[in-house]
């Protein structure tokens, strides 16, 4: 009998819940989306208002599935984290090492991390191995030894953070099976074993927030996070051309078809009139859409040349999240991060509703799915403390999330009839202005060019 994984990404500007089942690929059956409130920048600041958003994307995916989901894997945001180096050494005393010499080792350099009190560890990911005098060991499984030493990266987070993010989202009725770090997740889903092997930087560009991590080999060894996101552009437009924050959001996702059809000037209501609207300049919202990605790349790039791993990324840069969407990100990140190979991904091997794999977006919520599953690093000792390891049997999961269940239940007795469950959120109602149908962009960048 199949199980089935809930995949909550927690996102500063929007949460995201997808159902999935595995089949030979990753099957999506369902999924549910809302805007999210008492979230900032990634961290929680009323947990009444983000349990409130958790519950209705859950509501949504668990409708759109038609069923309850088994287990929970939810994100936690890298504005949280921190990471520390470590590393344990245990001597073999039957000469062959084991799962239970692996753990001992890693369950070593946890204790000798140097982990500030009131944090607590979320990953600990080895990342090379030494048996006796020989190094770089992949894989000490089955070897023969007499001393086993582990070099590990350990992903922390403030113990309250972990609480709050709990609490919100046991206020929402679910049980939380692991928490995961959000790059780590995004990295699960796009990156592919050749880009993993040659090393390379996974960047998700997302709503409020930018997670960098850096897998090489077979684990990862950085994460980090720029507290800059899509919202800023939207924020800097709605300023730059006088008007509310919807219509600011509209504009930023269409310009790119506007500037592809000739326009100059579009319509717009003017912020704090409600039946005014004036017109604005299409090379002004160029400008303000150009330099604010301009300036979050090279943040970025500053990132990466701080962290020691830029001549190590032999795969180049994997760009994904919900800010790829805007056109040229590619073209503008290849010049920043002077010709380093780029590529924007998508969620890889993944079947059923596959519309929502187009979307970079998903790749967090995606890689959730794809954890609970058993597809992480080779070793790691999780958000529990326990090891998972390849080709470990997943135990299911007991869960007893009574609101999923009230949701299944309501489905069920209404013959698959839309039923809506629980506390909701109010939408936005407000009709923007009518804008030209989209079509491919192929001028942009001239256009561009011609500006600066």
């Amino acid at each position: 009998m199949s199980e089935y994984i809930l995949g909550l990404d927690i996102g500063s500007v929007e949460i995201r819940a997808i159902i999935a089942k595995k089949d030979e690929n990753l099957a999506v059956c369902g999924m549910g989306k809302a805007k999210t409130y008492g979230v900032k920048k990634g961290i929680i600041t009323n947990i009444e208002q983000a349990a409130n958003s958790i519950k209705h994307a859950v509501n949504d995916a668990v409708k759109s599935a038609g069923r309850r989901y088994d287990k929970v894997i939810v994100s936690i945001s890298g504005a949280y984290t921190k990471s520390v180096p470590s590393q344990g050494i245990i001597s073999v005393p039957d000469h062959e090492i084991g799962i239970t010499e692996i753990k001992r080792a890693m369950q070593m350099a946890e204790h000798n991390a140097n982990v500030p009190n009131d944090y607590v560890k979320l990953h600990i990911l080895p990342y090379d191995f030494k048996v006796d005098e020989q190094d770089h060991i992949e894989d000490p499984l089955g070897m023969s030894g007499n001393r086993l030493e582990v070099s590990t990266h350990i992903v922390i987070v403030p113990e309250s953070s972990v609480k709050n993010l709990t609490k919100s989202v046991e206020m929402a009725g679910i049980k939380i099976d692991n928490i995961v770090l959000s790059g780590y997740a995004s990295a699960i889903s796009t990156l592919s074993k050749d880009e993993k092997e040659l090393g390379v930087a996974l960047i998700d560009m997302g709503g409020a927030t930018c997670d960098m991590v850096v897998h090489l080999g077979n684990s990862l060894r950085y994460n980090d996070v720029l507290l800059i996101g899509s919202t800023n552009i939207t924020n800097d437009l709605s300023k730059a051309i006088h008007t509310p924050l919807p219509y600011a959001e509209e504009i930023k996702l269409s310009y790119a078809d506007l500037i592809d059809e000739g326009k100059r000037e579009i319509e717009l209501p003017v912020l704090g009139e409600d039946e005014s609207t004036h017109s604005v300049s299409l090379e002004i919202i160029t400008n303000v859409i150009f330099s604010r990605i301009e300036e979050t790349l090279m943040f970025l790039a500053k990132k990466l040349d701080e962290s020691g791993y830029k001549d190590k990324i032999g795969a180049g840069i994997v760009l994904t999240g919900g800010m790829t969407k805007l056109d040229d990100v590619r073209e503008l990140a290849m010049a920043i991060f002077d010709s380093i190979s780029i590529r924007v991904a998508r969620p890889r091997n993944v079947s059923g509703l596959y519309e929502i794999a187009k979307d970079g977006a998903n790749s967090c919520a995606i890689g959730l799915c794809l954890y609970g599953f058993g597809e992480f690093t080779p070793y790691e000792i999780d958000s529990n403390g326990e090891l998972r390891y390849k080709d470990e049997v997943i135990k299911p999961s007991n869960s007893n999330d009574i609101y999923a269940k009230e949701i299944a239940t309501a489905i069920d007795n209404e013959n698959g009839k839309r039923v809506e469950v629980g506390v909701g959120m109010d939408k936005n109602d407000m009709t923007l202005p009518k804008l030209p149908e989209p079509n491919v962009l192929k001028k942009f960048w001239n256009y561009i060019k011609q500006l600066f």
